[in-house]
């Protein structure tokens, strides 16, 4: 039998992840457990891939649905097909399944990305089925959820634009695994694998003017890693300048304070000319 160690140093090797072994290893443990998981993090922090990256490892159904304020209880649990009532009447094939219904009853795990976008309502109709495995269904009756039905579901900090808090009632239903920013080493190696740029300089400078966004006082969010992928393959693939490459990546990808000083150009030529003044990056300038 693998040790916990193995089982994470196998995911990451079959997935592709660069760290988060600890990460790794919490949710392993949580499913294990038979727990409900909420993974709490900014934005490209990897959320979605651990969590389909550890489904997929443990064979389990993923059943991903995206939080939105259109997606009510009928959207997530599932409604009558209007036509089919009216010829057959309430009958089970009439009903057209949710995600939230096709979870339980496969005994997979339904992943829910960005939890806290989800309408009262949709939030409230996950609490019967986390707690006691039961969806109730007007005019088809009970549903019981098969072994192995379980929520992942990710949650952006609160203060993000857009989100709604969760209620006490809904996080008491699950563990929570908060994630972060990773460290310059490993956005290193993250970008290096996913741009396939092969000069070290590109890399460093890409990870640097993005983790800098991040430090700015001027900056309320910074970019992801994402934001340095996409950087480093323009830099790869282009002889534009480290100015233009920023100013077509990071504009919506970051977001400024409202007593920041200057303009959202003047910022970002600040931060790249602050990373490119370092003197390890003397030489890449012309780049």
């Amino acid at each position: 039998m693998k040790s916990l160690r193995e089982e994470v140093e196998e995911i990451k090797a079959r997935y592709g992840i660069v760290g988060r072994d600890r990460e790794l290893a919490m949710i392993l443990s949580a499913i294990r457990a038979n727990r409900h998981v909420l993974l709490e993090g900014p934005v490209g922090v990897g959320k979605t891939l651990l969590a389909r990256a550890v489904s997929e490892y443990m064979s389990r159904d993923f059943i991903r649905v995206d939080g939105d304020e259109r997606l009510d209880e009928n959207k997530l649990i599932g409604h009558w097909d209007p036509p089919s009532v009216l010829k057959n009447g309430y009958v089970e094939s009439a009903f057209v399944e949710g995600p939230l219904t096709t979870a339980a009853k496969r005994g997979g795990i339904l992943f829910i990305n960005e939890l806290n976008r989800l309408p009262d309502s949709a939030q409230n109709a996950l609490l019967p089925v986390m707690d006691e495995g039961i969806i109730g269904i007007p005019h088809l009756g009970q549903i019981k959820a098969k072994d192995g039905f379980l929520v992942i579901a990710t949650q952006n900090p609160e203060e993000s634009i857009g989100v709604t808090r969760l209620s006490e009632a809904l996080k008491d239903r699950f563990v929570l695994i908060k994630l972060d920013y990773q460290s310059q080493e490993e956005e290193e190696e993250i970008v290096k694998l996913r741009s396939g740029a092969k000069r070290e300089e590109v890399v460093k400078i890409a990870v640097s003017i993005v983790r800098e966004t991040r430090r700015d006082p001027a900056v309320k969010r910074g970019a992801s890693v994402r934001a340095a992928i996409d950087m480093a393959v323009l830099a790869e693939s282009s002889e534009m300048s480290w100015h233009e490459i920023a100013m077509m990546v990071l504009p919506k990808r970051i977001e400024l304070r409202e007593d920041a000083v200057g303009s959202e150009e003047e910022i970002i030529r600040r931060i790249v000319d602050r990373v490119l003044s370092k003197e390890v990056f003397q030489q890449a300038r012309g780049i």
